[in-house]
């Protein structure tokens, strides 16, 4: 796809979108765009997509960064201890078949879906809650997060950011705009750390075409940043979920039939 990277810039816009309103979400809607609108190859897509959301998560950071709402030393805590499980997804990723790997990323997505459509909890914190800290359960909690997530984001290419934001808000007690924060410098961290991980696997990357999709991934998480704080999160999540759902079937559709 190389001869019309342009058409990356659109599809870029919308994954960051999606991430700067939802603090995550961008590498689920990434990678199969990768795959089944630009050609590349499953784990050609998912090192693709360690850059463009990493670099794009860096630039929504940023501003979050400038109003306070991110908390630096556990999204440091989380992104360290996650290096552990970062290159075991790698290594994982490198050894298992494409379409075994489609078919995982589709399921995968199915899930996100379902546990975005579920109520939010009454114990979430509100606004102005302090988050849990200290205590040897506050950073077992965590150190098994942390790993978990950054066993995903090897695997998978993806940066984690699905699943950070629910359970800074569920288990650690983050009220959402922290969350929010917080999650895109953890996904920036994660990415950065699986794609050094994934640099001696040999995969090739095509430049214009990731250039123009990373650019296009910045100015929507920035754009997505704005929208997000000024739109319901119940009506963004209920329709990412729909997106995932459909996003999820055609790849399994696909997969089965050997596409």
């Amino acid at each position: 796809m190389t001869g019309m990277p342009w058409i990356a810039l659109p599809l870029g816009t919308l994954t960051g979108l999606v991430m700067g309103a939802l603090g995550g979400g961008g590498a689920i809607l990434t990678i199969p765009v990768l795959i089944y609108v630009l050609g590349q190859s499953p784990h050609e897509a998912t090192t693709s997509s360690l850059v463009i959301v990493g670099l794009s998560a860096l630039a929504a950071t940023l501003g979050h960064l400038r109003a306070g709402r991110v908390r630096v030393a556990d999204a440091a805590i989380l992104a360290v201890v996650g290096s552990l499980g970062t290159y075991a997804g790698s290594a994982a990723s490198a050894a298992v078949g494409q379409r075994v790997l489609l078919v995982l990323l589709a399921s995968l997505l199915a899930v996100v879906a379902a546990l975005m459509l579920r109520p939010t909890p009454a114990g979430v914190a509100s606004e102005n809650a302090v988050p849990t800290t200290g205590g040897a359960s506050h950073w077992l909690r965590m150190s098994a997060l942390a790993i978990g997530l950054g066993a995903l984001t090897g695997f998978f290419g993806v940066g984690g950011g699905f699943a950070i934001v629910p359970a800074l808000t569920l288990v650690l007690g983050y009220p959402m705009t922290t969350a929010v924060g917080t999650s895109l410098l953890v996904i920036t961290l994660n990415s950065a750390t699986a794609f050094v991980s994934r640099l001696g696997q040999g995969v090739q990357l095509d430049g214009p075409l990731l250039v123009t999709f990373t650019a296009g991934a910045i100015l929507g998480s920035v754009i997505g940043g704005y929208a997000g704080r000024r739109t319901s999160p119940a009506l963004l999540k209920r329709g990412f979920a729909a997106l995932l759902f459909v996003v999820a079937a055609y790849m399994l559709v696909s997969a089965v039939l050997g596409r």
